[in-house]
């Protein structure tokens, strides 16, 4: 996905940002299947009980990890993820763009930067959560409002420059097997991020307490 020029206000904002730019044009391809079927036109109705706690667990290729998912302060984000996990959207997809000391991108069922569910949810802002690594945030277009199904989970310094402007909805932090988080961010990649081997989402499991 495209995202639109940002200011200079510092050389590792700037970095950090670049760095965005060019994760989010999708350059190259994971090897995701194009033909997955699940589109819809409109995001889910509000399904989640406040209330309970939700975790959500990944088992991929590399390993699992566990991540907590904010529902009190990021209901909408939360309500989609945990929708979109239990349709199997995101079974078999891949983490398709990795900086290493940035985070490691999913949730795209083409692939390249540029799949969605067929709809966007809105922003998500409001929270006291901050950018540091293990934290999981959703992607979006650069523009307001346009978050779907891709996600990103942050994995190294440069992710903390993200806290200077609020631009991706916070939803969740990785508290079970960073360890798996790390050594995905790892994988070799070319020059435009994309991994040289598939790492793939076999599943996402939802637990609720």
């Amino acid at each position: 996905m495209k995202m639109g020029k940002l200011k200079k206000i510092s050389w590792s904002i700037v970095v950090t940002f670049t760095v965005i730019a060019v994760l989010l044009t999708g350059c190259g391809s994971s090897g995701n299947s194009s033909d997955k079927p699940m589109k819809w036109d409109k995001m889910p109705e509000m399904s989640i009980n406040l209330n309970k706690q939700y975790s959500a667990k990944f088992t991929t290729s590399k390993g699992d990890f566990t991540v907590k998912l904010y529902a009190a302060e990021s209901p909408v984000t939360v309500n989609n993820f945990v929708f979109l996990a239990k349709s199997g959207y995101y079974d078999g997809l891949t983490f398709n763009s990795i900086i290493e000391s940035f985070m490691i991108q999913g949730g795209d069922p083409k692939g390249n930067g540029t799949g969605n569910p067929g709809y966007s949810i809105p922003d998500e802002f409001d929270t006291s959560n901050k950018f540091e690594p293990g934290v999981v945030a959703m992607m979006n277009s650069g523009k307001p409002n346009s978050g779907g199904s891709q996600f990103f989970i942050c994995t190294g310094p440069d992710a903390v420059n993200l806290n200077q402007t609020p631009t991706y909805s916070i939803f969740g932090k990785v508290d079970s097997g960073m360890e798996t988080v790390m050594n995905i961010a790892k994988t070799p990649v070319n020059d435009k991020h994309v991994p040289k081997e598939k790492v793939i989402i076999n599943s996402i499991t939802i637990l609720e307490s």
